[in-house]
Order: structure tokens, then C-alpha cells, then sequence
């Protein structure tokens, strides 16, 4: 059963997903799915939730720089890269990195390197503080349907194949946020 949370139950959301479950939760302008991105097994849940292939990889989202470190080759990321992406966080932008050793290889499918961002939207930050750490963030959709932007819409994609549901506001971005390539400056999807 749909298990739904509101913004004061972050300790029992988080919970669940140390417990391995899947939970869907507000970003900046939909709702994700999200997991503990060391733990395969509720990572293989989720991309069947989504029914999309596991080689494409997800990002991972967190509430400080300290959350997403440990997963960026950092010797291989110019300073003044990594000043520039620090100056843009937090916020609605997504970096790709180098991935380093930490990186769990599902987690990034068939890509070289790792999808972060840092977000300013309180209920994901939150979230991923009462974690305590970064999470899988992907599209709250199944593979091919729109994204969900309300909780209901979430519900009605996955009903109770889903673990939980935090019901908070989304952001006020109308589209999912820009990805960049944090070395070339490219922009991924915009």
C-alpha cells in the first residue's frame, strides 16, 4: 500500500528508504522517484516501476556540496570548474562529473560520468538531510508518459507498486532543470 508522508514525517520517509523502498517526492518542477543509490535492489525497483532501461543512468540530488563529494573525480575537475558549479549551487542546476570510485555502476548505467545537483528546493533538501545523504533522483513517470507534477498524478501512475509518497509542493521551475557537462560546459538537456 501507498504509504504517504507529509513535510513532518521526513524521519519516517527516510526511514523507508533506508529500509529500501522507492518514494516519490517534489523537486523543482516534478515529482522524482528516488532510493538509497547504494542500494541495487531498490534501484532495480525503481527502474521497473518506470519500466526504462537501466543504461540510462539517473542523477542524484542532495541538499549540500558535502551530500554529492565523495562522488566526483575531483583531481580530474579544474578549479575553476568546480568554483563556478559550487557558485550555481544550491540550486536548479544539474552538473555531469567524473564519476568516482564511489559511484555505485548502476547508478550511472552507460555513461562515463555522474549526473549531481545540489537543490535549493526545500522538501528535496530536507529529504535528503533527514537521509543523510544524496539520493536517486529520476522522473516520477512511467518511461514514455509525462512527468508527474502532483502527487495524485504519482498515485495514479504507480498506485501501490510504490513504497511512499512525500506530499509537498513542487518548486516553481515549469520544466525539469538544465544538465551540463561540468568539464565542457555543455548543455545536455535544456
Amino acid at each position: 500500500m501507498l504509504r504517504r508522508f507529509n513535510i513532518d514525517e521526513l524521519a519516517a520517509a527516510a526511514t523507508l528508504l533506508h529500509q529500501g523502498g522507492v518514494l516519490a517526492y517534489p523537486t523543482e518542477a516534478v515529482f522524482g522517484l528516488g532510493c538509497d543509490p547504494h542500494d541495487r535492489v531498490a534501484f532495480e525497483r525503481l527502474f521497473a516501476l518506470k519500466r526504462r532501461p537501466s543504461t540510462q543512468g539517473v542523477l542524484l540530488i542532495a541538499a549540500d556540496f558535502t551530500q554529492v563529494e565523495r562522488y566526483i573525480e575531483l583531481a580530474a575537475v579544474p578549479a575553476a570548474v568546480m568554483q563556478q558549479v559550487r557558485a550555481s549551487w544550491p540550486g536548479p542546476n544539474t552538473w555531469i562529473f567524473p564519476r568516482s570510485s564511489e559511484v555505485p555502476g548502476w547508478i550511472a548505467g552507460a555513461h562515463p560520468g555522474i549526473a549531481l545537483r545540489v537543490t535549493a528546493h526545500a522538501p528535496a533538501a530536507a529529504l535528503c538531510r533527514a537521509f543523510g545523504g544524496a539520493l536517486v533522483s529520476t522522473s516520477a513517470n512511467p518511461h514514455g508518459q509525462p512527468p508527474a507534477r502532483s502527487a495524485q498524478t504519482v498515485a495514479t501512475y504507480f498506485d501501490d507498486e510504490l513504497d511512499g509518497l512525500l506530499d509537498a509542493p513542487l518548486g516553481g521551475l515549469a520544466s525539469p532543470t538544465v544538465i551540463r557537462d561540468a568539464l565542457s560546459g555543455a548543455i545536455i538537456r535544456g
